[in-house]
């Protein structure tokens, strides 16, 4: 359970900063060019990289190459397990940490 807590904390850090919670919003209708989600901000290049490297580094969002464009799009099943195992830490279970002695 311990690495289940590690995992979830550094996607809650990562999700932690409004505007990759925003970047992570508009990923959710599906893959986008950096170049799209640079348009959306006003920040530079350099920190949109930054900010994608976190999200990735987290889990939270993949990427794929295609000549020097960079297309994100959602780790959906990374997501799922964090939900999941969000959903579990928040209710009260017979294996729960409250219980033990």
């Amino acid at each position: 359970m311990e690495q289940v807590y590690i995992e979830t904390s550094k996607m809650l850090r990562a999700l932690s900063d409004p505007k990759r919670l925003r970047i992570v919003d508009m990923l959710s209708c599906g893959e986008l060019c950096a170049c799209k989600i640079l348009e959306a901000f006003s920040i530079t290049q350099p920190t949109l990289s930054h900010d994608m490297k976190v999200l990735a580094e987290a889990g939270i969002v993949k990427e794929r190459r295609e000549g020097k464009n960079i297309y994100y799009t959602l780790d959906t099943a990374r997501l799922n397990a964090m939900h999941a195992a969000l959903g579990r830490m928040f209710r009260d279970k017979p294996d729960c940490i409250c219980h033990r002695k």
